[in-house]
């Protein structure tokens, strides 16, 4: 079992920074690809941004490059997303999950809440 908790979230003016942490524990052997997910009332579940703990390669949506920036420590199994200019929608719960490539497995944080007032 792997157990993600995730911690960060808050809220925040138009135009402020985001700093989130997933903190990873558990069986994280066979976890290569974790990401961030962000989801509200009205959209499903949407990836945010990804990053391999072995090599550090990230991947961005087209609607996410340049505005948010994933990183990791291995050293402390965690993951960051920052986003220095936030905008009212971006406003959601952000998620952290982490894919287990030997059983494929998604694993899932409970989620936290980034809200941007305008």
């Amino acid at each position: 079992q792997v157990q993600l908790v995730e911690s960060g979230g808050g809220l925040v003016q138009a135009g402020g920074s985001l700093s989130l942490s997933c903190a990873a524990s558990g069986r994280l052997f066979n976890i290569n690809v974790m990401g961030w997910y962000r989801q509200t009332a009205e959209k499903q579940r949407e990836l945010v941004a990804s990053i391999t703990r072995s090599s550090s390669i990230t991947y961005y949506p087209d609607s996410m490059k340049g505005r948010f920036t994933i990183s990791k420590n291995n050293a402390n199994n965690i993951i960051y997303l920052q986003n220095n200019s936030l905008k009212p929608e971006d406003t959601a719960v952000y998620f952290c999950k982490a894919n287990d490539r030997g059983t494929g497995v998604d694993y899932w944080g409970k989620g936290t809440l980034v809200t941007v007032s305008s």
